[in-house]
């Protein structure tokens, strides 16, 4: 059966890279990895951040209360900070990592950790990075964008969002402000179908997973036929 499937926990964000690259942080900013098994879902990982990244590949980054940046390392050490400013990070792989700081500036990862960002035009309070190169955006007036890769840099594509995520070209979803959920239809002419339920935060992983949490915390697997 389509649908929502309730995973135990309680999350405010969450990132989906693929089925098994599952990350998602709590109000108190507690940062959690998806085990795998729905009995037992998360284990806890050290630290604290506000937003989190993960992508299929295994890359994960997140950004803290103080805009802080991180890059999860996967040993003993869990995390090396990465300079600049965040508020907003998403990670569709080792090499398409994008963020948005508090004034909406957007900014892409060069691969140099001592040169890290390059700010891209443009304002955005969101963003979201696929593996293939797809990226997203929506604004503060809810306007929705893509990257065109090309001196245009992004095209707006129409409907109302607040946050966005992407997967893959094909596994595009957001909310908007009422908490509606919409996945993208692959046609700009009729961009979005609303899918039942009601969420706060999505994550699209390149795979088709998604999973979100709504207003409330709690936390949801989208299961298809």
């Amino acid at each position: 059966m389509t649908g929502w499937k309730n995973i135990s926990g309680g999350l405010k964000r969450i990132s989906a890279g693929s089925v098994s690259n599952v990350w998602g942080v709590n109000s108190a900013g507690n940062i959690y990895r998806y085990t795998g098994d729905d009995g037992n879902p998360w284990v806890q990982i050290p630290g604290a951040l506000t937003d989190i990244g993960a992508a299929a590949d295994g890359t994960v980054w997140g950004v803290n209360s103080a805009g802080n940046i991180y890059r999860y390392t996967w040993d003993s050490k869990h995390w090396v900070q990465i300079p600049g400013a965040l508020t907003r990070i998403s990670a569709g792989s080792a090499t398409n990592v994008w963020g948005v700081n508090a004034a909406g500036n957007i900014y892409r990862y060069t691969g140099d950790d001592s040169n890290p960002w390059v700010q891209i035009p443009g304002a955005l309070t969101d963003i979201g990075a696929g593996a293939d190169g797809t990226v997203w955006g929506v604004n503060s007036a809810g306007d929705i964008y893509r990257y065109t890769w090309d001196s245009t840099h992004w095209v707006q594509v129409s409907g109302k969002l607040v946050a966005i995520s992407a997967g893959i070209k094909t596994n595009v979803w957001g909310v908007n402000s009422a908490g509606n959920i919409y996945t993208y239809t692959g046609d700009d002419d009729k961009p979005w179908v609303q899918i039942a339920g009601g969420l706060s935060d999505i994550g699209a992983g390149t795979d088709g997973v998604v999973w979100g949490v709504n207003s409330g915390g709690a936390i949801w697997r989208w299961i298809r036929d």
